[in-house]
């Protein structure tokens, strides 16, 4: 799980406690770098589960971004299988592995979303600031079939998973929806098999 979040570097020897440390400094680092990059202003991630709108507009963009992520992520743990409270790097919450695997995806995806959103709307127009959600959570449906975020999600939970498997489409990424056969066993899925059957 945390070789993921470093690719490239070999963190076997590093303990947990330091792994921690490095997944908190790479997700500060990614906040800071697109506060830089947009001129949003940064200064924590910061809200309050119960109350949205007491927030200033980029966690509120946040929020609603990462809001999505983990509804696309939790489908898909729960579509082939997996418990969603099991965490690796989070524990104790019953979304725990729906926070870990959504991490992966997050510097990529929603967190340049927020900052590029604030960044474009105008902070002194009421409408923009109640529209804002909504704008982020458009752009982040964009984004997952963009950035092709369900096939990816499906192949890192594999790899996590059953590292050993090999059962990945032409692209890298796992064959999603597969059918079964009783003859055949597993049968790709999205082929219309009708020609086969005698009328």
């Amino acid at each position: 799980m945390y070789a993921m979040r470093f690719p490239g570097e070999d963190v076997s020897r590093l303990t947990m406690q330091q792994l921690r440390g490095r997944e908190g400094a790479r997700v500060r680092k990614s906040y800071r770098d697109w506060s830089v990059t947009t001129g949003v202003e940064w200064s924590r991630r910061e809200f309050t589960v119960d109350d949205f709108d007491s927030s200033d507009p980029i966690n509120q963009a946040l929020s609603a971004a990462h809001s999505c992520l983990y509804g696309v992520v939790h489908a898909v743990i729960v579509a082939i299988g997996c418990s969603p409270g099991l965490g690796f790097v989070h524990t104790g919450h019953d979304r725990s592995f729906i926070y870990d695997i959504a991490d992966l995806y997050k510097s990529a995806s929603t967190v340049p979303i927020a900052f590029q959103s604030v960044a474009q709307m105008d902070q002194d127009d009421p409408e923009a600031l109640a529209g804002l959600a909504s704008t982020v959570r458009r752009q982040v449906r964009d984004a997952m079939r963009g950035q092709r975020i369900l096939s990816r999600c499906v192949a890192d939970l594999r790899f996590l998973l059953l590292p050993e498997t090999e059962d990945e489409g032409e692209d890298g990424l796992a064959t999603v929806i597969e059918l079964w056969d009783e003859q055949l066993g597993r049968v790709s899925g999205g082929t219309n098999y009708s020609e086969d059957v005698p009328w």
